[in-house]
């Protein structure tokens, strides 16, 4: 634990703010770059966290406030060039169409309150929920398989019609065959930390959107910002995501896009801003629910805790909630200031080039990250990331890339 004096000692308390200032930047950079998924920064975290000098206090702080930054910022890119962070794929769709509308600016302000929300929300939440899942564990974990199993089978329930069931269940085969082939590859690029879940969901996510952009008609002008959903409903929206948060944060092998296409099932019949404050309150709830999860359970359960673990961080929670806290604030007010300035700018360059550009700036990422066999790998996950939008399903049936490997 970290002494009392941390938070007392003026000089103590400026060190834990630049450290978290330092996260809000990064994380902010992190996640207004198309496909660059939040395991992708925190392993980057993980391979320089050593180097970086100070307790380890305040560099666990500076991670875990850029990795909630990053669950604010990725819907940016999301929006206005439609590559999402696989956490965003569930909503990315009914975003776009808020965006084709013009209302792109209304839909940012939607996901930062969700996002915002969700943060409010799962604070005082993860007290009565972590006490439940200290009793239930035991059972789930010696029955992952088949929890594992039961949520692949409602992702493919969730889809309406038979025709687009069997494509959720190709969708979910191929990307699980995909995971078991690569998930263990050998490979080596010019990183500290190698990561083959880069060319992966930059393949599944990213390159079959840009592919079908580049004869679009790019981003509309967008109208005002006003948000025409009432405040109970976002209230009532933010809330079904902070809970459906909570199971990615205790439960292993559940990511983000399956917990919000789940709550998407709940939420469907009322419209595209109900995918955006929904899917918003998952992503950034899971941070929450899975640094409480870290201190009972003693086990990451996603990215950035994983790098919190390996850099050996006292799990000090007044601190790191602190950095949660100040992170969800700023970041809130960062989505729409920002959003609306990355949207503008998208729409004055020729989607042809612009789509181009992104791809081949995935292309090197994925090459730096993972080498020769990264390349293929993109290849690969590029023909398999196809298979929802020609089917019909929902994209986050390609999340079986996870859900399968660790089912079996």
């Amino acid at each position: 634990m970290v002494p009392v004096s941390v938070a007392t000692d003026p000089v103590g308390v400026a060190a834990l703010l630049a450290a978290i200032a330092a996260g809000i930047a990064l994380g902010t950079v992190s996640g207004l770059v198309p496909g660059l998924h939040a395991n992708t920064l925190a392993l980057l975290l993980a391979a320089t966290a050593g180097s970086v000098p100070g307790p380890r206090v305040y560099v666990g702080a500076a991670m875990l406030a850029a990795g909630v930054t990053h669950t604010f910022l990725d819907v940016v890119p999301a929006l206005a060039l439609g590559v999402p962070d696989p956490a965003m794929a569930a909503g990315a769709l009914p975003s776009h169409r808020l965006v084709i509308e013009g209302r792109g600016r209304e839909a940012l302000r939607l996901s930062a309150l969700g996002s915002g929300g969700a943060v409010v929300l799962a604070v005082p939440l993860s007290v009565p929920v972590t006490w439940l899942m200290v009793r239930l564990y035991p059972l789930v974990t010696a029955h992952l398989s088949l929890v594992l199993g039961g949520i692949a089978a409602l992702l493919v329930a969730a889809e309406p019609g038979w025709d687009r069931r069997l494509g959720a269940v190709l969708s979910l085969a191929a990307s699980g065959g995909l995971g078991l082939l690569t998930l263990d590859a050998p490979v080596a690029g010019a990183f500290p930390v190698s990561d083959v879940l880069v060319p992966l969901f930059s393949g599944l996510f990213g390159a079959p959107v840009l592919l079908a952009a580049i004869e679009g008609e790019g981003v509309p002008p967008q109208a005002d910002a006003a948000v025409t959903t009432p405040r109970r409903a976002v209230a009532a929206l933010a809330t079904i995501g902070t809970l459906c948060g909570a199971v990615v944060g205790y439960l292993p092998g559940v990511s983000s896009a399956i917990a919000a296409t789940l709550a998407l099932g709940v939420t469907a019949e009322r419209g595209p801003r109900a995918f955006v404050v929904t899917t918003s309150g998952v992503n950034t709830a899971t941070a929450v629910f899975a640094l409480f999860a870290l201190v009972v359970f003693g086990d990451p359960r996603t990215g950035v805790l994983v790098a919190l673990d390996r850099a050996s961080v006292p799990l000090a929670l007044p601190s790191l909630l602190t950095a949660v806290a100040i992170a969800g604030v700023v970041a809130a007010i960062l989505v729409p200031r920002l959003g609306d300035r990355y949207l503008r700018t998208v729409g004055r360059v020729d989607p042809a080039t612009l789509s181009v550009g992104v791809l081949v700036g995935l292309l090197g990422l994925s090459a730096l990250f993972a080498g020769p066999l990264g390349v293929g790998v993109f290849a690969a996950a590029t023909l398999v990331g196809h298979l929802p939008p020609h089917t019909g399903c929902r994209r986050a049936t390609l999340m079986g890339v996870l859900l399968v490997p660790l089912a079996l």
